[in-house]
């Protein structure tokens, strides 16, 4: 389990080795071909910045050589906002004072017509944690309503058994996005003081429950704004290549969300995040992220959500990016059943699908609908 390899760093250690990175380390990691993690800390360190025009064009081409000119397009489907977690940062979190709902079978097979009908052929499913009600049955009916729609079915729902993870996936589930949040186990404890989510190890065991159940694809990331995001996104390239070793038949994807803010009757004016976020990142610094993972890993998918505002998306469309989400709704039933509930967070880039496409069509890019790897497989 990768709980083993974790537990043989120390977070500020791992901080202060980040910190010590000079320019003459920027540039040893800048003119090798392959990059390890000692050199992801200097790509990631504040004396990489002056050399974010050099990152960013070796990772345009290391991008189109693996993908080429190819962005994929994908959708989130929240079947409920139901959740028996204590978050600090998420509109879901139980001690938020919002109308629940879940999704019945017929409002789901509603909101996958309306993205159907917007073009999509890869769907995500997601929910809030609450086993009780929205649980593996659930997820089993769930899978069996949208599968023969979709090319490619993702979820975004709370760890599960690795026997859970059979089960889904002989129902079509195809890939699991699972983010940490964050790697540091004091601050892991503050944001999640209630609920199944509090159990830290479990959570970061649960790529090594996919990977054995023979899962196609795991998407990896964590919250960025709930603690230094250097070291954060440092334990998430150590946790990739620790897979990647391990269970090298499973494909990999990593996504970078920054903290938005959220609605609910115990959310402050002066407090729209509920909590303010610890560390704030630049857009240069989020571009400097994107380029580093793609230097250290030219295999690993890139994916990029509507959390991000228009003009950052346009811009990063050629530094490295491979997945983008377009017309996101962050609430049950929000594209046809129930527009008006409240959204897990606000989303920045509210263009339409078709637009997103142009937009990168202009950019001579294609974009896809469905996901490649199951294309080419099947």
């Amino acid at each position: 389990m990768f709980t083993e390899q974790f537990d043989r760093y120390e977070w500020g250690a791992v901080k202060q080795g980040i910190l010590d990175k000079t320019a003459a380390d920027v540039e040893r990691a800048l003119s090798k071909s392959q990059r390890d993690l000692e050199d992801f800390k200097a790509l990631i360190s504040p004396a990489a910045a002056p050399y974010l025009e050099e990152m960013a064009q070796l990772s345009h081409r290391l991008t189109q050589k693996r993908f080429g000119k190819v962005i994929q397009l994908y959708i989130p489907l929240y079947l409920s906002n139901e959740c028996q977690n204590i978050c600090t940062y998420c509109g879901f979190s139980f001690d938020n004072k919002i109308r629940r709902r879940t999704l019945s079978t017929g409002e789901l097979l509603t909101e996958v017509m309306a993205i159907r009908e917007m073009g999509y052929e890869h769907v995500l499913l997601v929910s809030g944690e609450a086993n009780q009600t929205v649980g593996v049955d659930y997820f089993v009916k769930a899978l069996e309503a949208v599968r023969s729609h979709f090319a490619h079915v993702s979820m975004e729902v709370q760890p599960l058994d690795q026997q859970d993870y059979a089960i889904l996936m002989e129902h079509g589930l195809n890939t699991v996005l699972v983010y940490q949040e964050t790697y540091h186990r004091e601050d892991y404890k503050l944001h999640h003081p209630k609920g199944k989510k509090s159990n830290f190890n479990y959570r970061l065991e649960t790529p090594d429950r996919l990977g054995m159940a023979g899962i196609h694809k795991i998407g990896l990331g964590t919250l960025i704004g709930l603690e230094d995001w250097r070291t954060d996104t440092w334990f998430t390239a150590l946790h990739l290549q620790y897979l990647e070793r391990t269970y090298w038949k499973t494909k990999y994807s990593l996504s970078f969300p920054r903290l938005r803010p959220f609605s609910g009757e115990e959310t402050a004016a002066d407090r729209p995040y509920g909590i303010q976020p610890k560390v704030e990142m630049t857009d240069r610094e989020l571009i400097q992220l994107i380029c580093a993972y793609r230097l250290l890993n030219e295999e690993v998918e890139l994916s990029l959500s509507t959390r991000e505002s228009p003009v950052f998306r346009d811009h990063a469309v050629r530094l490295g990016i491979t997945a983008m989400s377009a017309g996101s709704r962050t609430n049950p039933g929000g594209y046809v059943v129930d527009p008006e509930s409240l959204e897990q967070f606000e989303i920045s880039d509210d263009r339409s699908p078709a637009m997103i496409a142009e937009m990168i069509r202009r950019q001579g890019y294609e974009a896809v609908w469905k996901d490649w790897d199951q294309v080419l497989q099947g």
